[in-house]
């Protein structure tokens, strides 16, 4: 996963997966794709930047379910210059995840150094990391929990960025698929 610079194959087939998408946001073109990340003291992790400057700026048909949210969307609430406070999973409804105030990590979590992508429903959303440690990852973020997304998390199939992510969505694979029935 190259998160500081596109690879074009990977950008290639971010076009192939939005190909048929007619109702999809236009790309917001690099203009404002640097004015985004100045308001907000970012650098957005590739291939995400170079798809929204350059592919599309979200789509209705997915992923998630209910489509992927235009940039400016995904940032409301959001605070991305404090890093993403996880490392790994946390189901926080069983467990305080050893934090003296497991609410005020949960916030951050929902709200810190992420952008939230869209949403399968139900209260499970989607979230590419902008800041910290795992920049560039794809968490899963419930009301009971969050996750990442990808192969180093106990997922065969997927890489845990934007580019594995999607290719996961297009090839029609569940979103927690371990590989096994391949």
């Amino acid at each position: 996963m190259n998160i500081e610079r596109a690879v074009p194959e990977e950008l290639a087939a971010l076009r192939e997966a939005f190909a048929v998408d007619d109702e999809g946001a236009p790309a917001l073109g690099w203009e404002a794709v640097h004015a985004f990340e100045a308001e907000h003291g970012v650098v957005l992790p590739e291939p995400y930047r170079t798809f929204v400057a350059e592919v599309s700026d979200g789509s209705f048909q997915g992923p998630p379910e209910y489509g992927l949210v235009e940039l400016a969307e995904s940032a409301k609430g959001q605070d991305l210059g404090r890093p993403f406070p996880l490392a790994e999973p946390w189901i926080w409804e069983d467990d305080d995840g050893g934090h003296e105030d497991p609410d005020a990590v949960v916030e951050q979590v929902v709200h810190q150094g992420s952008l939230n992508l869209g949403t399968d429903g139900c209260g499970m959303d989607w979230h590419l990391v902008v800041t910290g440690p795992h920049r560039g990852h794809i968490w899963q973020v419930t009301d009971v929990g969050a996750l990442p997304f990808g192969a180093e998390f106990g997922h065969t199939t997927a890489a845990p960025g934007f580019a594995g992510w999607v290719r996961h969505w297009a090839a029609g694979q569940e979103w927690f698929d371990d590989g096994s029935a391949q």
